[in-house]
């Protein structure tokens, strides 16, 4: 029986070895799991929210959430048509030939690595924080190590592990978030919540460009599609699933931070923790601040099972050495490339600050998603399928075009400098595919 007809909850022969066994919850909660990372604990109190829009941010959630929702759609359409491991990247090398595909796994696994690693420095701030014995350079990274070993560990040992993992840690770490968002309704005050005049459009596109990067994550999350159970149904439901509970929730959090600390909202450092503490008590600001390292560590998780098959991807196609294709034999896993990606994303997280790391993963996250929605469109056009049938998007012929658009406005505001760090990137990548593709025709002849 194939993997698209296989019974709901079964396990089933996936690409190269690997088992099919994610289903629409594992999934869902690893976009979840991503997607709610370190940002929601200081997104309220932005300038660029709170200070430019005050109670009427909210507005900017919506926004934000309906362009996200153009790209998630095409990502939907594109998951449910390519189902190889390898995710954006699958997508587009099957819409636009090897050299785009190759660029844009580059540009993926370029945004997990560093976004895992800035996480990771987040982590181990709030860490050494709650336990002051760590606070030393040294401890910290130690502390790091230890971490990234244990979700190496998991993960080697299985996709439906890491699924586990992801999920008990999404559960985890929603707690503190969901007690504060369902407690803080009823301690809001509603004069906190009043418009004093209408935003300007300009700042809601602002405020909404900024939070474009708060439902980031999807295109990790996405990646392990070689090992998702009847992806043409799989990957649109885990999708918007994970969207609708990702904007909710973000809304709500907002609506409470701003109707309990009012204007001493903007500018706080710890506006959920400030809250909580608002309305729950100093108990309650300790367990958001609790929440961070929950959150972070979540996300590292998540990441820790969709990054690294990238990396086997790369390795399938004869992009890297064959050895980071390598499938477990005992726990059918890209054993081998997990421990790669660990180990690449410790060193980074050892040596770099947040600042440097996140905003290669936020320009390197961009072109991504302007390729999916280009592929989206292309698969479509040449009807390319999975197995089953594949998810349409509603508006198919319109939503690709209309999610680029959104795209290039955020790319408008990238520097020369960010642009630099890419062109640098690429082609050093360019230099590996040519490369690669000259031993690979030198293969074939020599046959």
């Amino acid at each position: 029986m194939s993997a698209a007809g296989a019974p709901a909850g079964r396990a089933t022969a996936g690409e190269g070895g690997m088992l099919r066994a994610l289903g629409v919850f594992g999934l869902a909660a690893s976009i979840v799991n991503i997607t709610i990372g370190g940002g929601i604990f200081r997104l309220p109190s932005s300038p660029e929210v709170a200070g430019r829009l005050g109670a009427a941010a909210p507005i900017a959630y919506l926004v934000c959430a309906i362009a996200m929702a153009l790209i998630v759609m095409c990502f939907a359409e594109a998951g449910s048509r390519v189902s190889l491991t390898g995710g954006p990247y699958a997508y587009v090398e099957i819409a636009f030939g090897p050299l785009a595909g190759f660029l844009v796994g580059v540009l993926l696994w370029l945004t997990g690595i560093t976004a895992m690693s800035a996480v990771a420095t987040i982590f181990g701030d709030n860490v050494a924080r709650l336990v002051p014995a760590l606070e030393p350079r040294a401890a910290r990274i130690a502390m790091l190590g230890v971490v990234f070993l244990a979700l190496a560990a998991v993960n080697v040992r299985g996709v439906r592990q890491g699924a586990r993992l992801n999920t008990l840690s999404t559960v985890v770490k929603l707690a503190p978030l969901l007690l504060l968002a369902v407690a803080g309704v009823f301690a809001i005050e509603p004069a906190n919540l009043q418009w004093t005049a209408a935003p300007a459009a300009s700042d809601v596109t602002r405020a909404s460009i900024f939070l474009i990067f708060a439902f980031a994550g999807i295109e990790s999350a996405l990646v392990p599609s070689g090992e998702v159970r009847d992806p043409a149904r799989t990957v649109p439901r885990a999708v918007f699933l994970a969207m609708g509970v990702v904007t909710l929730l973000y809304i709500v959090l907002h609506l409470v931070a701003q109707g309990t600390l009012g204007s001493a909202l903007v500018g706080s450092a710890t506006p959920l923790a400030d809250a909580a503490g608002r309305v729950l008590g100093g108990w309650g600001a300790a367990l958001l601040s609790f929440g961070v390292v929950l959150s972070t560590f979540g996300y590292l998780s998540g990441m820790t099972l969709a990054t690294p098959r990238s990396l086997y991807a790369f390795a399938r196609d004869g992009f890297l050495p064959a050895a980071l294709a390598s499938v477990h034999p005992r726990f059918h896993t890209p054993h081998v490339a997990v421990i790669v990606q660990v180990t690449l994303a410790f060193l980074l997280a050892s040596t770099n600050g947040f600042e440097a790391l996140a905003i290669v993963a936020n320009v390197a996250a961009l072109l991504v998603y302007l390729a999916c929605a280009l592929a989206a469109w292309q698969l479509r056009r040449r009807n390319v399928q999975a197995g089953g049938t594949p998810f349409h998007v509603p508006g198919g012929a319109v939503a690709p075009w209309l999610a680029s658009a959104v795209i290039l406005v955020l790319l408008s505001s990238i520097t020369m400098r960010e642009w630099a760090v890419l062109a640098i990137v690429l082609g050093i990548a360019l230099g590996v595919y040519w490369v690669a593709r000259g031993g690979q025709r030198a293969a074939r002849g020599a046959a």
